[in-house]
């Protein structure tokens, strides 16, 4: 297994000088924070395909239907230059095993949302990909995706760094021979962790790991990921995660004292109602894991996604 999740970013999010204006956008929590936990690789297609720091502002035009990369004042249009680095540059990621990747938003290179794209007489929609992005997402689909932005909206930066642990786990189980059973065990240790974003997509993973024999291992593989990547993306709700928790309570009833059964029921109850934070009744249903070993529970990924160190599970 990799070490750490491997991590592609925009350059300018880490402090370096790449931006047009001379600049950087140095986001400290994905440089200091994230950092410890991944290896990075800086990415600025800009610089990388050949432009000059600094450099002519540019922004996505459309032409006639097609999205074209222009610089904005001269109106050179740069979209094959870009296009031709990019088609190499993603040759190369596709060799290497990258969890996610984190644009700097906005950008008409990198930003992955509402990047603003230029018509005639400068009407503008904010609704365009930027054209590096764009290349990315289609050429890795699997691959998790996030933005500056976006990034520091508590819900979704847990979301996307609980799936880059995951991919490197599915790198890890990728790395052993394919067999039904390293699958099966690959999914049951995330069976909670499905159930807290999509409880059907927990059941249709069942049902296709009990016809497995019906498909290769390749495609079975292949069909597996096609429905854990989406179903992982939907945000795990407080209802959701109560749910997960109720169920795991239940691997303790044989264990546990009926005030100790009482005092877990009452902290969940509690994070139902938005009092307490997740982190809370997880806490102490590892201590439980820990007291009594139950053995479906020691490996279940749900209650340890992600270092604890990032107090991910921390706000209400």
């Amino acid at each position: 297994m990799i070490e750490k999740p491997l991590v592609g970013i925009s350059t300018c999010l880490l402090g370096e000088n790449v931006r047009y204006d001379g600049g950087h956008k140095l986001d400290r929590y994905l440089r200091d924070t994230l950092g410890k936990f991944v290896d990075y690789i800086p990415i600025c297609p800009e610089v990388e395909c050949g432009l000059s720091v600094p450099r002519e502002a540019m922004r996505l035009v459309d032409v006639d239907g097609n999205i074209r990369l222009m610089t904005q004042k001269t109106e050179i249009d740069l979209t094959d230059t870009m296009l031709t680095w990019m088609n190499e540059r993603l040759s190369q990621l596709a060799t290497r095993p990258l969890c996610g990747f984190l644009f700097k938003s906005r950008s008409p290179s990198s930003g992955w949302k509402g990047v603003k794209v230029y018509r005639q007489n400068n009407v503008i929609r904010q609704t365009g990909i930027g054209i590096f992005a764009n290349g990315f997402t289609t050429a890795f689909p699997h691959i998790p995706v996030e933005d500056d932005g976006r990034f520091h909206d508590d819900t979704l930066r847990e979301n996307f760094i609980e799936r880059i642990f995951v991919m490197q786990r599915w790198y890890a189980v990728n790395q052993r021979p394919k067999t039904l059973k390293n699958l099966m065990d690959f999914h049951a240790s995330h069976k909670f962790l499905l159930m807290a974003h999509s409880p059907q997509t927990l059941k249709e993973l069942g049902s296709l790991l009990a016809h497995g024999k019906d498909f290769s291992l390749d495609e079975l593989y292949n069909l597996y990921l096609d429905s854990m990547l989406p179903a992982l993306q939907r945000i795990a709700t407080v209802k959701k995660n109560t749910n997960v928790l109720l169920h795991i309570m239940g691997y303790f009833k044989n264990d546990l004292e009926s005030e100790e059964k009482a005092e877990l029921r009452e902290i969940i109850d509690q994070y139902h109602n938005e009092l307490v934070p997740l982190i809370v009744p997880v806490t102490i249903i590892n201590h439980y894991v820990r007291k009594y070993k139950p053995e479906y529970l020691l490996n279940q990924v749900y209650l340890n996604p992600h270092p604890l160190e990032l107090m991910l599970r921390n706000h209400v």
